[in-house]
């Protein structure tokens, strides 16, 4: 008489390949987001970026800067070309001669999105001297080791 070996897998196998795959997913999700995060950072550098470039434009026909996104000024929508995060021009007081002589362009994660729950980076500004800022202002190119640090990893 000849032994039938079954072909095909038993249950305790296919729940062990089920539980491997769950590890292996639990592992690999939240480094997928973070992957996808920053490369979505990409939308919020290249808007602030454009923005700076178009306040030196602007600052070159007129002899100050705008605190303007729209039409009479920078000429850009408030939501960046992906929709990851909004524009904002502060820090654009008029001085005593009555021009605008200094700005600072945000760039702030669009509530609701992934991008909102990028804590490492959160909000980048650019201000009129180049000086480059993360979550928030907090950390600044030209701030402290720490400082520098956190602006280098995010810009």
């Amino acid at each position: 008489m000849r032994i039938q070996y079954s072909k095909g897998f038993t249950l305790i196998e296919l729940m062990i390949a089920v539980a491997v795959v769950g590890i292996l997913a639990a592992i690999a999700y939240p480094s997928y987001q973070d992957s996808v995060r920053k490369s979505r950072r990409a939308d919020a550098k290249s808007a602030l970026l454009d923005a700076a470039q178009r306040e030196e434009r602007f600052f070159t026909e007129n002899n100050q800067y705008t605190a303007t996104l729209g039409t009479g000024g920078l000429n850009l929508s408030a939501t960046t070309t992906d929709g990851y995060y909004t524009l904002a021009i502060t820090n654009a007081a008029a001085n005593a001669a009555g021009r605008i002589s200094t700005y600072t362009i945000t760039a702030t994660p669009v509530a609701g999105t992934t991008q909102a729950k990028d804590t490492t980076c959160s909000a980048f500004s650019v201000n009129q001297i180049g000086v480059k800022c993360v979550k928030g202002g907090s950390y600044c190119s030209n701030g402290d080791t720490a400082a520098k640090t956190a602006v280098a990893a995010c810009w």
